[in-house]
């Protein structure tokens, strides 16, 4: 589990292919420390394993599922890429609750200075809009952000400059593809009101969950 708090970033130096699946030699710009054979770490958002580390360099493997589901696999050698371990227990939760598994690639279609932030317009597969609303909470990249405004297959967000100079936010060039993992909480509420509507006879994805429905439910 993660915050979407990036701890800094690393350089990708090698991406070796296995058949379906591949390894990534990821070199950190910053101080790791302590790494253990076997933990997680988010690179770009993505939830990895630490099969070997020597130096200032460590191996994660990358599944066949992953790199279906990610833009790992089209990483050249060189480029940046956002790293944050996992969460500790008692550590502050300063993002919000990521998991490390991506529901999906989304697109940077712009990006508009306002003051010294930036607004970044990304879009989505349209299936992933009914988790984002506005004010909530995205990770892109790994990285927790809050979304300013939102539309069917479509959000923005605002990038204050600290966010900037800690990731690979400034690296972002119009039509790049991006990690997207929607908020979790969504999905499990999603999830238990599909259990309500199965037991009315109605599909989960019925437009019979309303307000009307959840108030009558005590949702609301």
């Amino acid at each position: 589990m993660f915050t979407g708090l990036i701890e800094g970033t690393g350089i990708l130096l090698r991406l070796d292919r296995h058949g379906v699946d591949a390894g990534m030699v990821i070199k950190p710009r910053y101080s790791m420390g302590g790494l253990s054979l076997g933990e997680s770490i988010a690179v770009d958002g993505a939830c990895l394993t630490v099969v070997a580390f020597q130096g200032e360099t460590f191996t994660a493997d990358v599944s066949a599922e992953t790199l279906s589901r990610t833009t790992l696999g089209s990483k050249q050698p060189g480029r940046r890429l956002n790293l944050e371990r996992a969460l500790r227990m008692g550590d502050r939760l300063g993002g919000h609750i990521v998991s490390g598994h991506v529901d999906g690639i989304g697109i940077l279609r712009d990006r508009v200075r306002e003051g010294r932030s930036w607004r970044l317009f990304f879009e989505l597969p349209e299936a992933l809009s009914r988790y984002v609303i506005a004010k909530g909470s995205i990770a892109v990249n790994g990285i927790s952000l809050t979304v300013n405004g939102c539309s069917r297959g479509r959000f923005d967000v605002n990038i204050v400059p600290h966010t900037a100079a800690e990731t690979t936010i400034d690296d972002m060039q119009k039509g790049d593809e991006v990690n997207i993992e929607t908020d979790l909480i969504g999905k499990y509420v999603e999830r238990m009101l599909g259990g309500w509507s199965e037991k009315l006879g109605t599909p989960a994805d019925s437009s019979r969950i309303d307000e009307d429905f959840l108030r009558r439910h005590g949702f609301l």
